[in-house]
């Protein structure tokens, strides 16, 4: 019986270290478009990770509503690919967000389906976030 525990306790430290990966972003690819929604230039690539924690801070300030279906009258002012590392054995997981900035407040449609359609309100992440996506490197 003894070592029975032992060992169901082996198996539950091992299970549980194997677990605690935190997703990272590694890079986003941003795409600036015109107002015909049409490609303004080459693609920008964001891989420091000052710039990207800035943008994850700025991300994690959205107020998502999942299951969502919304539909813009113009056409998104960016199209930005985060490229996630999900787990530390696997290649990076590509979501794709259309983000348009509407004065103090910005829009975003995520891909993902936990997210669905977001608003980010606070006048400061919206300016950090799209003066960091917009000089994009």
């Amino acid at each position: 019986m003894r070592k029975f525990i032992i060992g169901l306790f082996v198996l539950i430290l091992f299970g549980t270290s194997c677990v605690n990966y935190e997703p990272e972003l590694t890079r986003i690819d941003v795409q600036i478009l015109t107002e015909e929604g049409i490609n303004g230039g080459e693609e920008k690539i964001i891989a420091s990770k000052g710039r990207l924690m800035k943008i994850q801070k700025a991300f994690d300030e959205v107020k998502w509503s999942p299951r969502t279906e919304a539909e813009m009258s113009r056409k998104e002012d960016i199209l930005a690919t985060f490229f996630i590392r999900e787990d530390k054995n696997m290649p990076e997981r590509l979501y794709q967000y259309r983000i348009w900035f509407e004065g103090e407040t910005g829009a975003i449609i995520s891909e993902k389906e936990n997210e669905g359609y977001g608003r980010l309100t606070d006048e400061e992440q919206v300016d950090l976030l799209e003066s960091v996506l917009l000089s994009a490197e």
